[in-house]
């Protein structure tokens, strides 16, 4: 199922996120539950995040929407890839574009930088977000494409 069927078939069902995001994953197509990490400029949650099983999930990381620092970069994706997340979205930046492009992971993000965050602990996880017109919420289902990001309370098809 698509982003734009699903729009179709569930109108009243779905948020979609109102953000220019840009695909920078080998998978543009996926979906799964949200795991949330809140943080800015320090992906220390991040890295924790990716290091357990994933379980198919999509980890959503408002970063604040700073193109400063990149909460992402390809040592941390393909760690979610070999945990068995389903794909990462960033409010925020992304670095290492290139090799994250040739992973089959879904990436979405505002945009890249080379700069690294800092590493302070700081930030929360699994709390709700408010970005992009939307607020998610840890449990949310997501499904995402090239046409956009669509979110329910449950799984759609």
């Amino acid at each position: 199922m698509n982003t734009c069927d699903l729009c179709d078939l569930h109108e009243q069902r779905v948020r979609v996120l109102e953000l220019p995001l840009r695909d920078y994953g080998g998978r543009l197509a996926f979906d799964g539950r949200v795991s949330t990490i809140k943080a800015y400029e320090d992906n220390s949650l991040v890295r924790e995040a990716v290091a357990e099983d994933g379980r198919g999930r999509v980890l959503v990381i408002d970063g604040g929407g700073s193109m400063r620092r990149a909460m992402l970069g390809d040592l941390l994706a393909a760690k979610a890839l070999e945990n068995g997340w389903a794909g990462v979205l960033v409010f925020g930046a992304i670095r290492d574009s290139g090799a994250i492009g040739a992973m089959a992971l879904g990436v979405k993000a505002l945009g890249t930088n080379p700069r690294k965050t800092d590493k302070l602990g700081q930030g929360l996880r699994d709390v709700p977000v408010e970005f992009g017109g939307l607020r998610i919420h840890p449990g949310d289902w997501l499904c995402a494409d090239q046409d956009g990001v669509v979110l329910a309370d449950e799984e759609l098809r």
